[in-house]
């Protein structure tokens, strides 16, 4: 059995007809920068999530850089961000022309640790950028709490947590802005990239839609150092598809999801942690594995099952912020976290037979390998 870690090709082929439908219509329509797909997708995007604005940007990671520049962070800023998540978060901070501070994560949730960003918040801090990881939630209780006491703003990052809920509210709609990724292997994917601002903000909004077509508001007059940021109608169309589906989408990964972590509770490993007030969507189901992990992860290889690691080094420990000093010790659960974690194949068509075999192979390894 060969079972991926997502099964994009499959999901295509259950919605080819409507798919493909909706990608030749923008083909005959010519509209392809910034057309009424876009638009329609941008308003739909803004319902689901109970917010006035969004706008559709040309990825993830500009979605993050361009509502961080919206919201007025610059040189001589500080913004806290997680070390243990994707380079982007702290990539942007970095492009921006502030400064990265790496703080540390939650051993369970893996998200940021609200004690330690208290510890890390200086007279040059602006801003917090909690990740939603893996689909989970951050303590947004705590997080808005220290936002509001220090006069911070908070730009949230749900790239991989779009659907998820913190105490029955969307993710994204906590901070001054919430970013989204639309990167085909997230559970709302498009097949390229594309990415998506939602704000309350009126004064971001319209400079978001300036700042990702080169500044203009008015074609060929600039009146801020802009980006060429759109998003594609043609991914916008897709994109439209797939949200009318998203919540069910969701409802999936959960139920298998809990399908893993029913049958891997009484095992070595140590399935994902939900906090009873949040809805995890599972973007990745991650487990913590106490030792030989890179063994595992060939041991499923060889069996057919994909698994990944995410992520293998912390950001502060990456070569690229050597500058900035941050060293092994500095952040224990992110460093400890790091070297346990193994992502397992999920997505909404997982089947019983493919999440048997997996769990089967996880026992197998157990009681072949950890346990001797």
């Amino acid at each position: 059995m060969n079972i991926p870690m997502v099964d994009l090709k499959g999901q295509y082929k259950k919605l080819k007809n409507e798919l493909d439908s909706a990608v030749i219509s923008v083909m005959e329509s010519g509209a392809f920068i910034m057309g009424p797909e876009v638009s329609a997708f941008e308003k739909e995007s803004a319902d689901y999530a109970g917010v006035k604005y969004a706008v559709g940007v040309a990825s993830g990671t500009d979605a993050l850089l361009l509502a961080l520049i919206a919201s007025g962070i610059g040189k001589e800023d500080e913004v806290i961000v997680p070390a243990f998540t994707f380079i982007a978060t702290s990539e942007i901070v970095v492009r921006a022309g502030a400064t990265p501070v790496f703080a540390d994560i939650c051993p369970k949730s893996f998200c940021l640790d609200p004690e330690d960003i208290k510890r890390k918040i200086t007279k040059k801090t602006r801003a917090i950028i909690p990740v939603h990881l893996y689909g989970h939630p951050a303590d947004m209780d705590a997080i808005a709490k220290i936002a509001a006491e220090n006069n911070l703003m908070i730009i949230e990052d749900c790239a991989q947590a779009q659907g998820a809920l913190f105490n029955g509210r969307k993710v994204g709609t906590f901070g001054a802005a919430g970013c989204f990724s639309f990167f085909p292997s997230k559970n709302l994917g498009g097949y390229g990239d594309g990415g998506m601002i939602l704000t309350n903000d009126s004064k971001i909004f319209e400079t978001v839609k300036g700042l990702k077509n080169h500044g203009s508001f008015e074609r060929y007059y600039h009146k801020l150092h802009g980006f060429n940021s759109r998003l594609d109608s043609i991914q916008a169309a897709i994109l439209r598809v797939k949200l009318k589906r998203l919540n069910e989408w969701n409802d999936m990964r959960r139920k298998a999801a809990h399908k893993y972590s029913d049958a891997l509770k009484d095992t070595i490993y140590t399935p994902p942690f939900e906090d009873p007030r949040a809805k995890h969507v599972f973007h990745q189901y991650t487990l913590k594995v106490p030792a030989k992990r890179n063994e595992l992860k060939e041991f499923l290889a060889s069996k057919g099952i994909a698994s990944m690691i995410y992520y293998p080094v912390s950001n502060h420990l990456q070569e690229v912020y050597a500058d900035f000093g941050g060293k092994k010790g500095d952040l224990p659960v992110s460093e400890t976290v790091q070297d346990q974690v193994l992502s397992l194949p999920m997505y909404p068509e997982l089947t019983d037979e493919q999440i048997n075999y997996i769990i089967s192979s996880l026992k197998e390894f157990q009681d072949r390998e950890l346990t001797k």
